[in-house]
C-alpha cells in the first residue's frame, strides 16, 4: 500500500489562458463576523509562482480572506483548492503555507539563528539538517554572519528578514505576508519592496501579499486584487489597474484622479464641464442619450497647461505643492470642479489657466455612488488604525 501511495501522481495543476498553472483557487468565500459580513463572494485565483496582492483599505477585507488561507479563520462558505485539493478541510500546521505578520513575533530570548530554525526543532530536524537549513535561509535574505546576534541587536528591516527566513526554512509552496513593510521607515520601506521581489524572483514561490499602500503593491506586484467592503472590485496587472481602472474606486484608491460626472450622446464623444470631448471609448449599451451620467475620470499626470483660452476648461490655481519629481497644483475651475494637476514646471497660486488632455487619457466608466475625497492626508494615529485591517 504505502508503494502505491508514492507511486501515485501528483495532482495537476489547471491552467488559464495564458499556459500559467494556478496553484490556488478560491470560489465563492463568504466570511461574517457576527451581523457584519466582511467577504461578499470572493473569486479569484492564484498562479504558481506569482506575486499578487490584496490592496484596500481597512476593513475592506483583504487580511481575512488571508487568514483563511493559513488556516487562522474559517469561512462561512466557499472552495479553497491547493493543487486540487480541498484546503480548507487541512489544519493550518498541515498547509504548505506560512505567514510572515507585520510585528514578526519573533522571540526575544532566541537569538537569530535560534529563530530561524525554531520550526525545524519542533519537527524534529536533525541538527547538522538545521545548520545547513538554517545558513542556507539567513544566505537568501542577505543575513549571513547574524546567526549568533540577538533580536534586539538587529535592525527593524533585519528583523523582517529574519521572520522571512524563519518562514521560507520550512520551504512553503506559498508564502503569506500581511502588511510585512508597515513597522518600517519610508526610506527602509522603499528598499525592502525591491528586495521582496528580488526574494520572490529567486525563491521561486507564490507569494501573497496584503497592504494598503499602493505605491508598494505597484512596486512589487504581478497581479493586484482591489478590494472595498468585503468585494473584489477589480483584478489585473498593475499596468491595467493603474491605466485602465474598472470604476470610479479604483481610479481614485490606485493613484490621484479627477473624476467629474459626464454625458455620452455618442460613441467615442463624451460631455462634461461644459464642453464635449472625443475619447475612445464607445458608449455603454444601457445609457441613453442625455440622461444617464458617466463617470469622466482623467489622471492629473495627464492634463496640459496652456494659456486661457473660450475653447479650454479654465480655472484659477489656488494651491501649489512641491512633490520631488513634480509639482502638485489645484485649480478651481470655471465649471465648479476642483482639478488636481501635476507637472514638472510650477504655475504661480492665482494665475488664470486653460487645460487639454489627450482623447485617450479620457476615461469613461459607468456611474457610481462613489465620491473622492481629495483629502488624502493619513495622519501617524490613522495610519495605525490601517495596519489593525479585518
Amino acid at each position: 500500500m504505502a508503494d502505491l501511495q508514492r507511486a501515485r501522481p501528483k495532482p495537476q495543476l489547471l491552467e488559464d489562458s495564458t499556459g500559467s498553472a494556478h496553484i490556488i483557487e478560491i470560489k465563492g468565500l463568504n466570511k461574517s463576523f457576527g451581523d457584519l459580513q466582511v467577504l461578499h463572494d470572493i473569486t479569484f485565483y492564484i498562479r504558481n509562482n506569482e506575486f499578487l496582492t490584496l490592496l484596500g483599505p481597512s476593513g475592506c477585507g483583504k487580511s481575512t480572506t488571508l487568514r483563511i488561507l493559513a488556516g487562522f479563520e474559517s469561512a462561512d462558505s466557499g472552495v479553497v483548492n491547493f493543487e486540487g485539493h480541498d484546503l480548507l478541510n487541512v489544519p493550518a500546521h498541515k498547509r504548505q503555507l506560512n505567514t510572515v505578520f507585520q510585528r514578526y513575533a519573533l522571540f526575544p530570548h532566541l537569538n537569530v539563528y535560534d529563530n530561524v530554525a525554531f520550526g525545524l526543532r519542533l519537527k524534529k530536524v536533525g541538527k547538522e539538517e538545521i545548520r545547513a537549513r538554517v545558513d542556507e535561509a539567513l544566505e537568501t535574505v542577505g543575513l549571513s554572519g547574524y546567526g549568533n546576534r540577538w533580536v534586539d541587536q538587529v535592525s527593524g528591516g533585519q528583523m523582517q528578514r529574519v521572520a522571512i527566513a524563519r518562514a521560507i526554512i520550512n520551504r512553503p509552496r506559498v508564502l503569506l505576508l500581511d502588511e510585512p513593510l508597515g513597522a518600517l521607515d519610508l526610506k527602509m520601506r522603499k528598499e525592502m519592496q525591491i528586495e521582496l521581489k528580488e526574494m520572490q524572483r529567486e525563491l521561486g514561490i507564490t507569494f501573497v501579499y496584503v497592504t494598503h499602500d499602493q505605491e508598494e503593491a505597484l512596486t512589487m506586484s504581478d497581479t493586484i486584487i482591489v478590494m472595498k467592503d468585503g468585494v473584489i472590485q477589480q483584478i489585473g496587472t498593475p499596468t491595467d489597474i493603474y491605466n485602465e481602472p474598472k470604476n470610479a474606486y479604483v481610479a481614485d484608491f490606485i493613484g490621484e484622479s479627477n473624476i467629474l460626472t459626464g454625458t455620452m450622446r455618442r460613441d467615442y464623444e463624451v460631455t462634461f464641464a461644459g464642453k464635449t470631448f472625443s475619447c475612445v471609448d464607445p458608449r455603454f449599451p444601457e445609457v441613453s442619450e442625455d440622461s444617464d451620467p458617466v463617470d469622466v475620470v482623467i489622471r492629473p499626470e495627464d492634463i496640459y497647461v496652456k494659456e486661457e483660452s473660450p475653447d479650454r476648461i479654465n480655472g484659477t490655481v489656488t494651491s501649489l505643492v512641491f512633490k520631488g519629481v513634480h509639482y502638485e497644483m489645484l485649480v478651481d475651475g470655471d465649471d465648479g470642479f476642483t482639478w488636481m494637476i501635476q507637472d514638472v514646471d510650477p504655475v504661480k497660486v492665482g494665475e488664470r489657466i486653460g487645460m487639454t488632455f489627450d482623447p485617450d487619457d479620457i476615461q469613461i466608466m459607468r456611474k457610481s455612488d462613489f465620491s473622492p475625497d481629495r483629502r488624502k492626508v493619513i495622519t501617524e494615529e490613522e495610519d495605525i488604525v490601517l495596519s489593525e485591517d479585518v
